[in-house]
């Protein structure tokens, strides 16, 4: 797995050198967020078959790590679009002004965090007050913050499975980590109580979570191998592998597409992209896929993304998206 990233990331940047050579480029180069991946590509894909220019090229970085590479400059060797699946930082917009580019945020989007085993396994339901004690660096024991004791799932409720806490989760570079952080852990946190508010975010480091990389698809193949062990991803892939996944109520509550529409799931978030205002009409192809993803027959209500699992913003919102691609409205917090 090692190997196929850092192969992956030296293509990309091959690519990128390669382009930096040249006045221009012949194709959009699109990175980020592994959620907002599957989108992306099936974006790319239609508007390379419609328009018969070169598909744009899209790579799953992490919406961390595609945020970093956008906001390196503004030449031509450098990204047009970065996907993320949490608000860019102001640190990270900063950043993006420092070197001379101007970022246009548009949200795509809604999609739900979904802790998942394979359906050979026990249907988990769960609180962000189990998942926090599950997964947490330290938890309060007798009034002491000490070190997470937890080994098995029953440790903490006798109602939950006598299994080991295993969970395969995003990396820290994960936009999913990010929200996963704020939406289950500081909650979960907040509601147990005795740990400082700082201090909550901090995943266990001693094998219950193991870090899975930017694929995804890793993680399903793993769930399907033990039932017993857990996988944290976004809900388009739960929907995409239904067939031999189970998704995990979470506060009674289970992560259905219109749980997440509704809003009645609790980890739910907004997905976007970003677009490099200064290779506007420079790079041939970026109007023309931007297009393509804000057409209501692809991110409207019964677009090819919902099959895909998009969970599709209201019909003012997707007018806001449109509009603030058509004037290249700058973001700003």
């Amino acid at each position: 797995m090692k190997i196929r990233a850092c192969l992956t990331v030296l293509l990309l940047v091959n690519m990128l050198l390669i382009a930096s050579d040249a006045q221009a480029r012949d194709r959009v180069l699109i990175v980020g967020s592994s959620t907002v991946f599957p989108f992306s590509m099936a974006v790319a894909e239609a508007f390379g078959q419609k328009n018969g220019t070169k598909t744009p090229v899209v790579e799953s970085t992490g919406s961390g790590g595609g945020i970093k590479l956008f906001c390196g400059g503004a030449d031509v060797g450098t990204p047009d679009i970065t996907n993320a699946s949490r608000r860019m930082k102001k640190s990270e917009l900063e950043r993006c002004r420092k070197n001379g580019v101007t970022p246009v945020e548009v949200v795509v989007g809604y999609d739900g965090i979904v802790l998942a085993n394979s359906k050979a396994g026990p249907q988990f339901k769960l609180t962000r007050e189990q998942i926090f004690l599950a997964l947490a660096k330290n938890v309060v024991i007798d009034g002491k913050v000490v070190p997470n004791p937890f080994k098995h799932w029953s440790d903490i409720d006798a109602d939950l499975p006598k299994e080991n806490i295993e969970v395969f989760g995003p990396p820290p570079t994960s936009g999913t980590r990010d929200a996963f952080e704020e939406l289950v852990m500081d909650v979960g946190c907040e509601a147990v109580g005795g740990i400082e508010a700082s201090a909550c975010s901090a995943i266990r480091e001693d094998g219950a979570y193991l870090e899975s990389g930017e694929n995804d698809d890793l993680i399903v193949q793993k769930l399907e191998a033990n039932p017993m062990t857990v996988g944290i991803f976004g809900f388009s892939f739960l929907d995409q592998n239904k067939g031999q996944i189970q998704g995990a109520e979470i506060g009674s509550v289970k992560p259905t597409f219109d749980n997440i529409a509704s809003g009645a799931y609790p980890v739910c978030r907004p997905l976007y992209f970003y677009v490099k205002k200064e290779h506007i009409g420079l790079v041939p192809g970026i109007k023309g896929y931007l297009n393509e993803f804000t057409n209501e027959a692809a991110w409207g209500d019964n677009g090819y993304l919902v099959e895909k699992g998009l969970i599709p913003l209201a019909p003012d919102q997707r007018r806001e998206g449109v509009a603030l691609i058509k004037d290249m409205t700058p973001l700003d917090f």
